[in-house]
């Protein structure tokens, strides 16, 4: 569904693409609002490329109608609508020439004269400061220059929609994060339409003002990001966001929309609506539940208290990825929950495999969905 008042700018109905004889895409209905950028993501193989690259007439369907605003897409001005978009992929594609003259291809191919190029090239070598690297030749950049000049060229191009395919995957960790923000401050003051295809969550958080997740394919849930992240449509999804927690139980007593789920013989209070002896799977983002070692808890509004001992813990970068396996009435290891914690909270838990620790997390903070 797309927000009140947007305007799609790309859209596609029916959208098939084989290959190898092997249905590799098959999306019923998707809408590209403007001046927005789209996050598509999902697993190694799923099928974000193809999409992004099918819904702009670069990569062949089967099957399908593509829009342009309210223009039906076909061979007549296929052509014309491929000036309207610029490409950013993970591997920047530069020419064994200056940075200048890389930024400037694009211009040059579409046949402006000098005078508008060379203000164009100049301003965009600035905004994505590499203004210094102007006569440097692209064998001596780093990932990171190389690939803030094919955004430099992408820009200069003024194109009506961006893509970008995994543009930040190959780069070290620092150089990245330095890009990403910069990049992000670009879209936030332009008005350009952007399709942007990752596989990591974060990135999709900090750029997409919605998130597409493709699954084998198929469009599995398309929203804002707090839609994608709180609310996955399935286990599938859920596992993708990072759902690391799923449970599954039976509801046995409903109060205003206050819900008892019997998990394993342990009662979990989740908010939503259900019928008594439904069954229904409760979805915990890890960073939702929170460890103590304490034997008296503080007083919380957390309603669901569960102990068990600690199998792993795992590193996160700054975080930790503590595993518990807690016990159930009926199943004494038939629960396993993943919680993220910060280092100096696991150092100052001492929190070791085997130790017995309490957790707790809110009725709100549990995602439901209906068997």
């Amino acid at each position: 569904m797309m927000t009140q008042n947007a305007t799609p700018i790309l859209s596609a109905r029916n959208l098939v693409v084989h290959r190898d004889g092997k249905r590799v895409l098959n999306i019923s209905d998707i809408q590209v609002e403007e001046s927005k950028t789209l996050a598509i993501i999902g697993s190694n193989g799923a099928g974000k490329s193809t999409l992004m690259l099918a819904l702009v007439t670069l990569l062949k369907r089967t099957a399908g109608e593509l829009y342009f605003r309210d223009m039906l897409l076909s061979k007549r001005n296929t052509a014309a609508f491929r000036r309207k978009i610029a490409l950013v992929l993970q591997d920047p594609l530069l020419l064994d020439a200056t940075v200048y003259k890389n930024v400037a291809m694009g211009l040059r191919f579409r046949g402006l004269p000098a005078k508008e190029i060379v203000p164009k090239v100049t301003y965009w070598l600035e905004k994505l400061g590499i203004a210094h690297l102007k006569d440097r030749s692209a064998r001596q950049l780093s990932g990171g220059e190389a690939q803030r000049v094919s955004l430099a060229r992408a820009f200069a191009l003024d194109p009506e929609i961006l893509l970008l395919d995994e543009p930040f995957r190959a780069l070290d960790a620092r150089t990245r994060s330095q890009i990403l923000e910069d990049f992000q401050v670009l879209l936030a003051n332009s008005t350009l339409t952007t399709l942007f295809v990752t596989h990591d969550m974060n990135e999709a958080l900090l750029l997409g003002d919605r998130i597409a997740v493709i699954l084998d394919g198929e469009l599995r849930q398309m929203g804002t990001p707090e839609e994608i992240f709180n609310s996955p449509v399935d286990v599938e999804v859920g596992s993708l966001v990072g759902v690391d927690t799923i449970f599954s139980g039976k509801i046995i007593a409903s109060n205003n929309e206050n819900l008892t789920v019997d998990v394993c013989g342990l009662e979990i209070i989740a908010l939503g609506t259900g019928f008594i002896g439904q069954e229904v799977l409760l979805l915990l983002r890890p960073e939702d539940i929170t460890l103590w070692t304490e034997a008296a808890l503080p007083l919380s509004s957390a309603r669901n208290c569960l102990t068990g001992n600690i199998s792993r813990i795992l590193p996160q970068g700054p975080l930790m990825k503590v595993v518990i396996e807690c016990r159930g009435q009926f199943n004494p290891n038939c629960l396993q929950v993943t919680s993220l914690i910060t280092r100096s909270a696991a150092q100052d838990m001492h929190l070791l495999p085997g130790k017995e620790v309490t957790l707790t997390f809110k009725a709100s903070a549990i995602h439901l969905i209906k068997r």
